[in-house]
């Protein structure tokens, strides 16, 4: 039996890798640390909340005196840290909290694992570390050997927890690993974001804001496929290196728009242009064939099926979305 601290495990992607983790492996013993900001979302681990094998402590990953006092309470074998600030609008107006919590959270989490022991710490990061590439560059792919040419709040404090990790890596022989992924959908992802704002919007007939021309490229992984990899790099992967995981699902920002609309039978006449964001990235892509050869991963779910799926759920989980932004207006 291995214990698990999973920091951050009532937003997005924490949730959905709990969600999926605490039912695959019913011996494994979960905890989950989060301090419920707007993202976090307790109703997102309604289904597992009463497991044998999860356990819920609502904590800031900054508080020293208190996360010190559960990794010594609770001995933990592995730490994944999806805790953190991701929208890079919020960044632009209140850089502060993004470099309090993904950067000095990160930090309180690294020298409890130092003092405390544990056999190996996980780092969520992102391909934003990398920078951007120019929409007709397409010979450019970023892998983990790149330079980090981080341009915003967000993934430059982001970029900060993955050089405090590597350094402890180094100077301490920390047991660590980095991962860096591409653009998430699916199931409990706030709707502030890309994707659930577009179906909530054309839903409701209301008009869609996209920044600039909607020209802007993202690659799409289906967020299982994103807590499937994670698993594999935590349990398998090596001490100290970096695994870029994305799917090769490249799209501009209107086509993603285009796709729910026309999935909803909706007007495109809902799609209206807005102001461009302050240094909006242009395009990002990831080479993955680390973790595709040294862990056989591959992403198993197509665009067309993820969004199909995604959609339905946002559509029957109304109630979910409904509570997500009330508390988002709370706070």
């Amino acid at each position: 039996m291995a214990k698990f601290l999973i920091t951050g495990g009532a937003g997005f992607i924490g949730g959905n890798y709990l969600n999926i983790m605490v039912n695959k492996y019913p011996d494994d013993m979960f905890v989950c640390v989060d301090c419920l900001t707007y993202a976090g979302n307790i109703e997102t681990l309604k289904q597992i909340m009463n497991c044998k094998n999860f356990k819920f402590i609502r904590q800031n990953i900054c508080n020293k005196e208190e996360m010190f006092k559960i990794f010594n309470q609770e001995s933990f074998d592995y730490v994944i840290n999806f805790a953190g600030e991701s929208d890079v609008d919020r960044s632009i107006v209140n850089p502060e909290i993004f470099f309090k919590t993904n950067t000095i959270g990160t930090l309180v989490l690294l020298e409890a694992c130092r003092i405390y022991g544990i056999k190996r710490f996980h780092q969520i990061s992102t391909d934003e570390v990398y920078g951007d590439i120019s929409l007709d560059n397409t010979d450019l792919i970023f892998d983990e050997k790149s330079p980090l040419r981080a341009s915003n709040p967000y993934s430059i404090s982001k970029a900060s927890a993955d050089l405090l990790a590597l350094s402890f890596y180094r100077t301490f022989h920390l047991p660590i690993t980095i991962s860096r992924c591409t653009n998430n959908y699916g199931p409990f992802q706030h709707p502030e974001k890309l994707i659930p704002l577009i179906i909530t919007k054309a839903k409701n007939l209301e008009k869609i804001p996209l920044f600039g021309n909607g020209l802007n490229v993202r690659d799409w992984i289906y967020v299982a496929d994103h807590c499937n990899a994670i698993d594999l790099i935590v349990r398998y992967g090596t001490d100290g290196e970096i695994y870029n995981i994305s799917s090769n699902n490249e799209r501009t920002n209107l086509e993603v728009a285009k796709t729910i609309i026309d999935f909803l039978e909706k007007n495109e006449r809902l799609i209206t242009f807005v102001k461009d964001r302050p240094g909006h990235d242009l395009k990002y892509a990831l080479n993955s064939d680390k973790i595709k050869k040294e862990m056989h991963w591959k992403p198993n779910t197509e665009f067309n099926d993820g969004i199909a799926y995604t959609i339905k759920w946002y559509l029957e989980n109304y109630d979910w979305t409904c509570c997500a932004r009330k508390k988002d207006n709370c706070d």
